[in-house]
């Protein structure tokens, strides 16, 4: 992995991590068409750099950080059901990070289902039943947390999934992308950590030093990779919430269709478009 390679992918991390049209399926996309080789580290490279993403949300929405011990709580309600999942179907989720043509199927998929949301979920008057801020029930939580487990396919979009849960328990638009974004910390971070404990697991069993677990150039590439990711995630999120309050999904499903059908159309033509 070239240090172009790490800063357009993490262009592409920061845009599309809290879009509803998949952060990891465009990342694969992208890594197909620059040719990276898929090394340990570079599967390991698009995983971490979503810490940096993820740390915009709390430059954005700091001051939520300081609600009740409530708020915490159903997070990890919410949590709880992709550790579940993941745990259970690691080895399949890792063989589906590799397909192209899963991803393509998913933002076809999802693209049609986003372009009925707005109707199926009108924008709720919060005078009229609409939470209008983000702090669900208990089981509001924790269905959410189940339509995040949808998300472990690439290309369904852990945002789409979690934002499209909110919506079935009668949240706003704002509530429910709002606490898609809180969902994200812990979900990204677990799966950073678990990912940098594979590859140092890994690492040890080839009996390298742990002390020599990534090399200067690595380490910077991962640096440049998060500050760039923070920075372009922190504008997208700005952008999104208010056009998506606004606007609806609509523009994303068509986004996510026309994408969708291109990957499958050249794959269909025999383009190699595949990982190494």
């Amino acid at each position: 992995m070239t240090y172009w390679h790490a800063l357009l992918l993490a262009v592409v991390e920061g845009i599309t991590e809290f879009l509803p049209v998949s952060s990891t399926g465009h990342m694969i996309i992208a890594s197909a068409l620059l040719g990276v080789q898929m090394t340990p580290f570079a599967k390991l490279y698009l995983v971490v750099i979503q810490l940096g993403a993820i740390l915009s949300v709390l430059a954005v929405y700091w001051k939520r950080f300081f609600q009740s011990i409530d708020f915490y709580l159903k997070l990890l309600v919410a949590f709880l059901p992709i550790v579940a999942v993941g745990l259970l179907l690691k080895k399949h989720i890792d063989a589906l990070l590799e397909s192209v043509t899963t991803v393509g199927a998913m933002l076809l998929l999802g693209g049609l289902v986003l372009l009925f949301v707005d109707r199926w979920f009108p924008q709720e008057d919060p005078k009229a039943g609409g939470h209008p801020v983000t702090n669900p029930s208990w089981k509001e939580a924790f269905v959410i947390g189940l339509f995040q487990c949808l998300a472990v396919v690439p290309g369904v979009s852990r945002s789409a999934a979690t934002i499209i849960g909110g919506l079935t328990q009668k949240l706003t638009r704002r509530a429910a992308a709002e606490f898609a974004f809180f969902l994200a910390m812990p979900t990204m971070a677990a799966a950073a950590v678990k990912d940098i404990y594979d590859y140092y697991k890994d690492a040890k069993l080839q009996g390298i030093d742990p002390g020599h677990l990534f090399s200067a150039e690595q380490l910077k590439q991962l640096a440049l990779g998060n500050a760039v990711a923070f920075v372009v995630a922190l504008l997208a999120i700005r952008l999104f919430v208010g056009f998506v309050t606004k606007y609806g999904f609509r523009a994303f499903g068509i986004y996510r269709i026309v994408v969708g059908g291109l990957l499958l159309l050249l794959i269909g033509l025999g383009v190699n478009l595949q990982l190494v």
